[in-house]
């Protein structure tokens, strides 16, 4: 089964946690040994991390990207060597994949969503069925927040002709982490390629803004007061819809709070701005944060807000043909990903400034990728 090792520098371009994730998700679909060296060589500290995606955020004590690796050496029965804290180079040989029901545990307020992202690609090409119990921070910071996930990520990766369900159970912040997340899909055969290069106009904005364990209500309010009022003096004839919600406490672990906000659009285009609150922040400054993330990814005009274009480039050179998506300037994260996706899969892709006449004067990009057409050996 396996084919030649590829070898990867952990230390270019990202070089952190993305380059781990994107290479063993590549590696394990297709079946072939990975070395990854000089891991997080870029980051002031260097090697496997716990929790936090950046080095700033102290170690916590066991790590996230240790848990996405074991996540997928155990979707695949793999050989994972080198992965402890610290270290700066992993091997990974994988076997086949195969559905089930599978744990992976932060132990700390690690991002369930990260775990996520690392894990979906790899089980829709199983044998069959999966369920994924996914155990941390599922509104932690660095990383996408589950009501992202759920609100923005999940209707536009099911575009690829898959389909997923994802049931919260608890929610976990940092610096304790304790959520889960229940993730349940069926493996197909090939993914669709997408054609996302229409806008359309805004039509919808909501959100939600939440308080969690001892934090009062009215902060919530006031987040929320705070963002509408924000985004009124950009965009004045739509009405913002933000909820405040105060987490019920058997379905929240901690003390935590926050807020995500969603621009919807005539052709289904979904971006979201959030922030998330902190000890000594005024909750007003965590509501304009996240509406001013959202006004500036509806500035360009692109299809997919900076959070999510990485997060799509995996399925893209895994498609059946073409796909095309447009977006603002293109993130270090984005650019990354094709790097390993183009070395590792073999996909390729082109990315070039729009030509579209409106988008001239604006930073606005389309990213074309023509897929791998990989195909599902289980089924």
């Amino acid at each position: 089964m396996a084919g030649p090792r590829v070898e990867v520098d952990g230390s270019i371009m990202e070089g952190g946690g993305q380059i781990l994730r994107v290479s063993t998700a590549l590696s394990c679909l297709l079946g072939l040994p990975l070395r990854v060296q000089k891991i997080r060589a870029g980051r002031s500290t260097p090697g496997l991390s716990s929790g936090g995606w950046k080095s700033k955020i102290k170690v916590l004590t066991r790590p996230q990207h240790l848990s996405g690796l074991e996540m997928i050496r155990d979707l695949c029965d793999g050989r994972l060597e080198g992965a402890e804290i610290g270290s700066t180079e992993i091997t990974f040989t994988p076997e086949k994949i195969k559905g089930g029901i599978h744990t992976a545990d932060t132990k700390t307020a690690g991002s369930v969503c990260l775990l996520m992202q690392v894990s979906m690609p790899c089980v829709l090409f199983a044998a069959s069925p999966s369920e994924l119990h996914l155990k941390g921070g599922t509104n932690a910071e660095m990383a996408p927040q589950i009501d992202y996930t759920v609100m923005v990520f999940k209707p536009i990766v099911e575009k690829f002709g898959f389909r997923f369900n994802c049931d919260i159970k608890t929610r976990g912040y940092y610096p304790k982490g304790g959520g889960e997340v229940i993730v349940q899909m069926s493996p197909v055969k090939q993914l669709n390629p997408i054609n996302l290069t229409d806008r359309g106009c805004v039509t919808k904005i909501y959100g939600r803004a939440f308080v969690a364990g001892v934090l009062p209500f009215k902060v919530a309010k006031d987040m929320a007061a705070a963002a509408v009022r924000c985004i009124r003096k950009e965009i004045r004839d739509l009405y913002v819809n933000i909820q405040p919600v105060q987490e019920p406490k058997d379905q929240a672990f901690g003390n935590g709070n926050g807020i995500i906000i969603i621009a919807e659009t005539s052709t289904g285009c979904l971006f979201a701005g959030s922030s998330l609150g902190k000890r000594g922040v005024n909750a007003d400054k965590v509501g304009i944060e996240a509406a001013e993330m959202l006004l500036a990814n509806l500035r360009h005009s692109g299809t997919v807000d900076e959070y999510l274009q990485d997060q799509l480039i995996v399925f893209m050179a895994l498609a059946n043909g073409v796909s095309r998506i447009k977006t603002g300037p293109v993130t270090l994260h984005t650019q990354t990903a094709i790097h390993f996706a183009e070395q590792i899969a073999k996909a390729k892709f082109i990315v070039k400034k729009s030509e579209d006449e409106e988008d001239a004067s604006k930073d606005t990009y389309i990213i074309e990728c023509q897929g791998i057409g990989m195909t599902n050996p289980n089924l």
